[in-house]
């Protein structure tokens, strides 16, 4: 059954929904308005939105001492573990030992977003409702235990489930299957930047009419032997081991802490959203994406590739400059990123960069990798439905090269109408998304 919708974009065109090549671009032209209308989060603050989002404005670390596998004989052995989830509160008993960690979180914090929004999947729209949650690593732990099981017992004891449980788009399918939808299903593999790219991506489905309804996000859990060494052979994590050791923008820093969790939005198109009296959170209205082209790991110099990519988001969402007033920042407690990306801000607002409030959230939740840019988008967008700025804490020592406001130690009210949240992944891939306050 072919189900038809207004503004359908290129899938439409190729099923002869349009009556002339005319109708159809002035369609894609007419660029549709997406709501956020419902969030679902699993973080180091918290399983839930209540008990992240609340973290988050208290200003609680999120970092602890791993317990995930023995770290005696590492130098780095504090992380942003996810401390309270239950697989079996989410899923079904018999489903977990199929998933990796990260498709667990993928479908619990899916199923939040999902419910949170009140939309009703049926026969008639389901073709319209997509999924687009990526994973910067993966089953990492699915890899490294089944590994050992081949290693000491032989191939025949590696589970059959061992190719679902590591493929990263077996996220985004089996929120699909739990769900019903039968709309684009897809995922992002862009390192630091792939829950941003997920967004975005989802964003532009529904704006240009190839879907209604996305849950888009990323999701990640890769605190494993094999991760935090890698991680730490490169020194790029701090090794401080406290619950103080993220400490973005800070002249102190020395490097970030690997987290886990999963950040999802449940994506709308606006008309349908007021028309069935949906709770808006916010909406989503630029997305820019692009590459430094420079280095595997280190930022272009100055920040110029993250600059580009924020005036891309800038320009794509029709704000002023001046009507942006929160960014939430990659700032990951490494030197080079958090200065070149002060610097890009600066190269971007000018002098309007002295009137931004900046914050990174990973102070409090470490570096969630794939899943960064999810988690602080659901940050960011609550952000601007409460008029809290949530804070960096372990903010102790200006760094006079991070010379901003980064919203230090506290959370700060205030009603902005416009945000930025930034990612940069490894590769030199660049992601913005730029929301607005909802105004009817």
């Amino acid at each position: 059954m072919t189900v038809k919708a207004p503004y359908t974009g290129l899938y439409g065109y190729l099923n002869g929904e349009f009556q002339n090549h005319n109708q159809f671009l002035i369609r894609m032209i007419m660029k549709r308005r997406v709501a956020v209308t419902g969030v679902g989060i699993i973080s180091p603050l918290g399983t839930g939105l209540k008990k992240s989002w609340e973290g988050a404005k208290e200003g609680r670390s999120g970092i602890r001492a791993i317990t995930k596998f023995d770290v005696s004989n590492f130098p780095v052995r504090f992380a942003g573990e996810v401390p309270d989830f239950e697989a079996s509160e989410h899923i079904e008993k018999k489903e977990i030992k199929k998933m990796d960690l990260f498709i667990q979180y993928a479908v619990a914090a899916s199923l939040m977003a999902f419910n949170d929004s009140g939309f009703k999947v049926t026969e008639e729209n389901a073709e319209r409702v997509g999924v687009y949650i990526g994973s910067g690593m993966g089953g990492l732990p699915a890899i490294e235990y089944w590994y050992s099981v081949l290693k000491e017992k032989g191939p025949d004891r590696v589970t059959p489930f061992f190719i679902p449980m590591v493929i990263i788009n077996l996220a985004s399918g089996q929120v699909s299957i739990r769900v019903g939808a039968k709309g684009p299903n897809s995922c992002a593999v862009t390192a630091c930047a792939t829950g941003t790219h997920s967004i975005g991506d989802a964003f532009r489905l529904i704006q240009h009419g190839d879907a209604d309804c996305m849950l888009a996000g990323g999701t990640e859990s890769t605190i494993t032997p094999l991760c935090v060494g890698g991680f730490n052979s490169m020194k790029a994590l701090s090794t401080r081991n406290t619950t103080d050791a993220s400490r973005p923008f800070d002249k102190d820093r020395d490097g970030f802490v690997v987290g886990e969790g999963c950040g999802v939005l449940f994506l709308e198109e606006m008309e349908s959203a007021k028309s069935r009296g949906a709770n808006i959170y916010a909406e989503v209205v630029g997305y820019g994406l692009n590459s430094d082209a420079h280095h595997m790991t280190t930022p272009s110099p100055d920040g110029a590739g993250a600059a580009r990519c924020m005036n891309l988001a800038v320009k794509n969402s029709g704000l002023n400059l001046e009507e942006f007033g929160y960014i939430n920042a990659h700032g990951t407690s490494t030197y080079y990123n958090d200065l070149y990306e002060t610097m890009a801000i600066k190269k971007v607002f000018g002098e309007h960069a002295r009137k931004l409030a900046i914050s990174s959230t990973k102070g409090m939740t470490g570096h969630l990798l794939g899943a960064a840019g999810g988690v602080e988008a659901v940050f960011t967008v609550m952000s601007l439905k409460e008029g809290v700025m949530p804070p960096t804490i372990n903010y102790q020592t200006p760094d006079p090269e991070c010379d901003l406001d980064y919203v230090p130690n506290t959370a700060r009210e205030v009603r902005f109408k416009a945000a930025l949240s930034n990612s940069f992944g490894f590769g030199g891939t660049n992601a913005v998304l730029a929301f607005k306050r909802f105004e009817d």
